[in-house]
């Protein structure tokens, strides 16, 4: 794990109160980071970065990722050598159901950001969170690096397109950005229930049955927060990484939806059968990645696995919700 890079280094950090954003503050601070960060003006309570109290020792910049001007105006105050570009509008569900508020979030404000980055006299690298799901329905599995980007729901074309401008900003203008692709991220400080694992967990520990909105059975890569954190600070200090260069980052560990409700179920305990609604639309049913690459050019690999992670993750929702 990178430290030396970011002591004492200014970082600037979208979606900061996230599953990921948090985490990856909270390293960051642990480093001795000088953490800036884009937070909207009512900060999500439930946030771990809120919760802890971490995102006291954060120079917060109140804006939106949607108003060019206040992404321009925090960048500016911040003069970052690093930029973790983690906020967006991260739900496929609603995406499906509010496409233009989806679109307005991922897509300008990630040419917002690029943008405010390219006006500094020193460019900071930025790193850029794109998703497997910018690939799309593919025959071909796993996913690699070179595949084409294919998303075709609005949530997977957001992210696709956020990929692309991340790649047309490096090619165009020389900003030097790094772009992560990972699969289903678990972990610590997911207060989105609309998600399998927290929503799996919330159900059980409220006395319910947890609810597949699918028949069970797509699958799709799950890796820990804490594995795509080291992800993003070794991807952004890389020294061989081109600008516009992407990684995937996978733990490998491929679960259908069905095994992961029952995994949530034993680490909860006792054995509860779920309501399967079989109902979800726009689902593609396998996807999966490939990150022989990180391996190769990062020395990134993942150490977190499912079934040893979940006591840890419900745990913290059982006092989270008490």
């Amino acid at each position: 794990m990178p430290v030396g890079p970011y002591r004492e280094t200014a970082v600037f950090v979208t979606g900061a109160t996230g599953l990921v954003g948090a985490s990856l503050v909270q390293r960051l601070l642990s480093f001795g980071a000088q953490v800036h960060a884009l937070v909207l003006p009512t900060p999500e309570p439930e946030s771990l970065l809120v919760r802890s109290g971490a995102l006291g020792r954060v120079q917060v910049h109140t804006g939106a990722l949607e108003e060019p001007a206040s992404v321009r105006a925090a960048v500016a105050a911040a003069r970052p050598r690093y930029v973790f570009h983690l906020g967006a509008q991260a739900l496929v569900g609603a995406a499906r159901g509010d496409p233009t508020g989806t679109f307005e979030t991922n897509i300008r404000g990630t040419w917002s950001l690029l943008e405010a980055c390219r006006g500094l006299d020193d460019p900071p690298i930025v790193a850029v969170a794109s998703s497997d799901k910018a690939y799309g329905r593919s025959e071909k599995l796993p996913y690699v690096e070179t595949d084409p980007l294919a998303g075709s729901e609005p949530y997977e074309a957001s992210k696709a397109i956020t990929d692309i401008l991340a790649q047309t900003y490096a090619r165009t203008y020389g900003l030097p950005t790094r772009i992560a692709r990972c699969g289903n991220i678990y972990g610590i400080g997911d207060w989105n229930w609309s998600r399998i694992v927290p929503g799996t967990v919330r159900s059980l520990l409220r006395g319910e049955r947890p609810v597949l909105r699918s028949d069970g059975s797509p699958i799709r890569d799950y890796i820990h927060v804490d594995d795509v954190v080291s992800g993003y600070l070794t991807m952004a200090s890389a020294e061989g990484a081109a600008p516009g260069e992407a990684f995937n980052f996978s733990s490998g560990e491929r679960r259908t939806a069905r095994e992961v409700v029952d995994l949530v179920t034993a680490a909860v305990g006792g054995k509860v059968e779920p309501i399967i609604l079989n109902e979800a639309v726009g689902e593609i049913p396998v996807q999966y990645l490939d990150s022989t690459k990180a391996r190769r050019m990062l020395g990134w690999e993942a150490k977190r696995r499912l079934a040893e992670s979940l006591p840890e993750v419900v745990a913290w929702y059982r006092e989270l919700l008490a």
